[in-house]
């Protein structure tokens, strides 16, 4: 499913244009993404918690050249499902 598709799903299951069910989701993207930045958690509940991890600085190889390279340390978004998606997707 691509963010379009869901789009004309929200779209016709709510009876709303194609436009105001793209600025929904559009808004709710971005707040998920604004707590993040924040580092706060995004609970759903029933769906899962997003979460913002920190990265450590590490060693790596540069294919190319074989060259060992430092790699800075980072902040990674991460998503943990909940206990409803996961039971729904064994369920299949």
């Amino acid at each position: 499913m691509t963010k379009q598709d869901l789009i004309e799903k929200l779209a016709k299951e709510l009876n709303l244009s194609k436009n105001q069910a793209g600025e929904c989701l559009n808004m709710i993207l971005d707040e998920i993404s604004k707590s993040l930045k924040k580092g706060q958690n995004v609970v759903l509940t029933g769906f899962g918690t997003f979460s913002v991890t920190k990265r450590k600085s590490r060693i790596g190889i540069n294919p190319r050249t074989g060259e060992r390279m430092q790699i800075s340390a980072t902040k990674t978004p991460k998503f943990k499902a909940g206990k409803s998606l996961k039971d729904s997707v064994k369920k299949g």
